[in-house]
């Protein structure tokens, strides 16, 4: 076997340690488990179709495998994401000692077009959270849902894992696990809590009976089992349609419209942060734009030459 051939396997191996270091080691979730994966067997496959040495990349070599996915036209999100995965990898394989060599860590990341998140208007939040106006038991569940998503600004990923445990009614806060299992204490206004308790008194014994375990999940499937996340993004795109909301809309937007509201009523960019279980503030700061925009609006329809 030449080395063409042996190094890519060695390389692939090598990977797999990896994976297995940032989901049981780092304790990153299995979605982002298999982002990463994802994205290393892209790089995997662009080292043995052009025949790289992995252990030994060269800076040059590396700048090709990103102008080959420009010129796939790829997004710049897209080929950021697995510039990043690359980056983690030779990190870690220079700590482990597998390498020396990390020409990766020098590349600069393609410049991404300043794009503003796609927030709720006042109007849309209001009909998305009034679309549940039956009694049965799932209406319950999604009215619930809906409301602990606009009260958190939560990943969806993040409601899903929650037990009945993680809300405390009495205190009318909410314990949300984030990336890298990091933990954060979110308040939530009285309807969001009044909602819930509805449901897990009302609607959740009933979702629960129909299971064949013990479910200590919050929101349950007709069946009895945890929602997962896609179940509930099912869920937000249904009501969504239901309220005659563009249906482009993700449960993200209501992530965004929880914290532009925040700073427009004078919360500070470091308790959103907080708030939001963002590790790096530049990430709150998107929404100081967006509270810009809305002031810049207001001010135009409420003064009297703003026409």
């Amino acid at each position: 076997m030449d080395t063409d051939t042996r190094e890519p396997e060695r390389f692939r191996s090598c990977i797999g340690r990896f994976l297995r270091h940032i989901g049981g080691v780092e304790r990153l979730s299995d979605n982002t488990v298999r982002a990463y994966s994802g994205d290393l067997q892209s790089y995997l496959d662009w080292v043995k179709r052009r025949q790289v040495d992995p252990f030994h990349v060269t800076h040059a070599e590396l700048r090709g495998y990103l102008a080959e996915m420009s010129r796939a036209r790829y997004s710049t999100a897209t080929m950021n994401r697995r510039l990043s995965s690359v980056r983690d990898l030779y990190r870690w394989l220079v700590e482990e000692g597998v390498t020396t060599e990390d020409a990766a860590a020098a590349i600069v990341s393609p410049k991404r077009a300043k794009t503003l998140p796609r927030t709720l208007t006042e109007d849309e939040a209001e009909r998305l959270l009034e679309a549940c106006d039956g009694r049965e038991a799932r209406d319950v569940r999604d009215r619930a849902f809906l409301e602990l998503l606009y009260a958190t600004g939560a990943r969806i990923s993040e409601v899903s894992k929650l037990d009945v445990r993680d809300v405390d009614l009495n205190q009318e806060q909410v314990r949300l696990e984030g990336k890298g299992s990091k933990t954060r204490i979110v308040p939530i206004y009285d309807l969001a809590a009044e909602r819930v308790r509805s449901y897990v008194l009302e609607a959740r014994p009933g979702l629960a009976a129909k299971g064949n375990t013990r479910e200590e999940a919050l929101f349950l499937s007709t069946r009895g089992n945890r929602m997962s996340a896609d179940a509930l993004r099912t869920v937000f795109e249904r009501r969504a349609v239901a309220a005659g909301i563009d249906r482009r809309v993700t449960p993200h937007a209501m992530r965004h419209t929880f914290a532009t509201e925040l700073l427009s009523g004078g919360a500070d960019l470091r308790s959103v942060q907080t708030l939001l279980g963002h590790a790096d503030l530049s990430t709150t700061q998107i929404y100081t734009h967006l509270t810009i925009d809305r002031m810049k609006a207001a001010a135009r329809q409420a003064h009297p030459r703003g026409e």
